[in-house]
């Protein structure tokens, strides 16, 4: 099997990820996080987003998540995001388990963005005892289905929210695609986003996640809410090391700007030479294929790792590591299909 479009997590590490990591394991270092290795990605990750920020380095983008939702929301509450959003669809409940109870109310729109108007609908609904009101929004950027909000889409959702005192989340699992896309990521903090998973594991890294938290009055106790949720790494610095690797480097950009180009190629060409119709926009590095199950299964039949998606659609996801020659081959083996 050719895992070549089955994910970005397919990927193995970025040789700058690899080279910052290898670097990092000479001599000794201070432990839990005090090191200068994980001092100075965070610097450099507070000049990325141009805003002061406290910065905290985790295991997992589904930690990530659920550890800030679990800051934004008490348990008797619930937060607000796209009904497909991983936070929805594919983390286990997660962010009910670390919030002891906060509930997720799912929210329609195209592509995987919030419809604008069904988050003023459950803004305007009274609240009552017998359900969880909503007191966050959660946001993907690029989403589940390869779309990029606009700045200023980005702006008609959270003011709402802002406006009534309730917090945002933005999960930037591929935010590296969206910045590559010419997405600014300055925006998010003057936007009034409060904490930011910054995505590193999908651009290249091994298992490593930043938690950037812009509202600092959340950030009380911080290190006991993530040590108590064995986020706290014992050798902090390698969870860091790749992630400076690829930011100062440029490559957090340069290998996103990378695979959505293998991307747009791989939709040119479905478009160009089959009958298949694209399920979603392709601004990021992933493609959405409608295609007949029996044809999905020929497919991955011939070796080609792909998933079917929640909408029905079949899902490619094109990484740093994607060649032209995988994508030609792809291509080459749908045409035969049809």
């Amino acid at each position: 099997m050719r895992y070549d479009f089955g994910s970005d997590n397919t990927a193995g590490l970025a040789p700058e990820a690899l080279s910052a990591l290898t670097a990092a394991n000479t001599g000794f270092a201070r432990a839990y996080g005090a090191d200068e290795i994980t001092a100075r990605c965070a610097d450099v990750i507070r000049d990325k987003v141009q805003a002061d920020a406290e910065v905290r380095f985790v295991f997992s983008g589904t930690a990530a998540n659920a550890i800030a939702l679990s800051m934004l929301a008490r348990p008797f509450e619930a937060v607000m995001a796209h009904q497909a959003a991983h936070v929805c669809t594919d983390e286990t409940g997660a962010p009910g388990f670390f919030g002891q109870g906060v509930g997720l109310i799912g929210l329609p729109g195209p592509s995987g963005k919030i419809d604008p108007t069904a988050l003023k609908a459950v803004l305007s609904e009274p609240e009552v005892g017998h359900r969880q009101p909503p007191a966050a929004l959660s946001l993907t950027q690029a989403t589940e289905y390869g779309a990029i909000y606009t700045s200023e889409e980005l702006r008609k959702l959270i003011e709402p929210v802002k406006a009534r005192g309730f917090g945002v989340h933005l999960d930037g699992a591929r935010l590296a695609n969206a910045v590559a896309a010419g997405f600014d990521l300055a925006d998010i903090p003057r936007l009034g986003v409060d904490i930011l998973v910054l995505g590193a594991a999908k651009a290249g890294a091994p298992c490593a996640e930043a938690l950037v938290i812009f509202d600092k009055s959340l950030t009380r106790r911080l290190d006991n809410r993530l040590k108590q949720a064995g986020q706290t790494a014992s050798k902090g610095r390698f969870l860091a090391a790749p992630i400076l690797g690829l930011l100062e480097s440029g490559a957090w950009e340069g290998h996103a700007a990378h695979a959505n180009a293998a991307a747009r190629a791989l939709a040119d060409g479905v478009q160009a030479r089959t009958r298949y119709v694209l399920a979603h926009p392709v601004d990021a590095n992933t493609v959405f294929v409608r295609m007949p199950a029996a044809h999905h299964k020929r497919l991955t039949d011939k070796g080609w790792a792909c998933y079917r998606f929640d909408d029905g659609s079949v899902r490619f996801v094109c990484s740093w590591a994607t060649t032209e020659q995988a994508v030609v081959s792809l291509i080459d083996d749908m045409v035969d299909l049809v």
